[in-house]
């Protein structure tokens, strides 16, 4: 009898891989609805026209964004207008094609700023990794039950491993190993906000070591709004180690972090095929 492989992200589980530091370093984001499967390589491998999705990714590595495909949760009816949107710290701007074709043309460069209401991404791109939809699509699945205007199935966002991957925008903010039961309440708190620390992967563009930073600042604060500590240096000061300085509410910190690297023993993607390594964050002052 064969032994059923692990899951990535029943691995993570099991091995406690930290969630801390794990944010990617992209910090925009263009978000193009596109019902329906969308193969390994979502956006060259879906409905959308091969000219058009060429154009679409041009356009995004323009302005150093990431592209995501993205979908209502559930099985959706087929509708002739769908969204597209650009995302970045600056707020969502979303507008609206009747044709693929326009997406050619989209003129990131110019738009004006968007708007703060949050955006609830979850990743469900079973086709890149089997955990995003099995993990994923519960929670997505629990957030459309109550934001329903707000909630989108969205493609590969990266950290497979943490399935149920979450990203809130405009801020970024990238949660890992969301329950399902837990997802009104970190919408709730979010709307409030706040964080909700114990799912909290960091926040995209900003580096791993800052990311590292904000977490062990915030806890030792017993500061978890979601606008507190932003980063305002980050300095390598040995090997594996950083000085990030964040602005607090009585005055500037510097938190030095240290990184630490050990392999695991299974790989970190369903789709790899070796073991690979990890890093962890550790904390060696908070001063300020």
């Amino acid at each position: 009898m064969t032994t059923p492989v692990e899951r990535c992200a029943a691995a993570c589980a099991r091995r406690g891989d930290p969630l801390v530091g794990t944010a990617p370093p992209v910090g925009r984001w263009l978000l193009v609805e596109q019902p329906g499967p969308w193969g390994r390589d979502a956006l060259h491998q879906s409905p959308l026209p091969a000219p058009v999705a060429a154009s679409v990714a041009a356009q995004a590595a323009a302005v150093r964004a990431r592209v995501l495909l993205i979908r209502r949760p559930g099985r959706v009816v087929p509708v002739a207008s769908r969204r597209w949107a650009f995302a970045d710290a600056d707020g969502v701007r979303w507008s609206s094609f009747t044709d693929p074709e326009e997406l050619t043309d989209l003129r990131l460069g110019e738009l004006s700023p968007g708007a703060r209401t949050p955006v609830y991404l979850v990743c469900t791109h079973g086709k890149h990794d089997r955990c995003c939809a099995i993990d994923g699509r519960p929670l997505a699945a629990a957030l459309a039950a109550v934001r329903p205007t707000q909630v989108w199935e969205c493609s590969h966002v990266g950290g497979d491993r943490f399935a149920g991957n979450l990203v809130v925008l405009p801020q970024g903010l990238y949660y890992g190993k969301v329950p399902p039961a837990s997802a009104a309440a970190l919408a709730d708190r979010h709307d409030a906000g706040l964080l909700s620390p114990e799912w909290l992967r960091g926040q995209a563009g900003l580096p791993a070591a800052a990311q590292a930073a904000q977490h062990f600042a915030r806890a030792r604060l017993a500061e978890f709004r979601v606008e507190a500590l932003p980063v305002l240096a980050t300095e390598q000061v040995e090997h594996e180690t950083w000085a990030v300085t964040l602005a607090g509410k009585d005055g500037d910190l510097t938190v030095t972090v240290r990184g630490h690297h050990h392999r695991v023993d299974t790989p970190l993607t369903c789709a790899a095929r070796v073991p690979a390594a990890v890093r962890e964050f550790t904390v060696v002052s908070i001063t300020g």
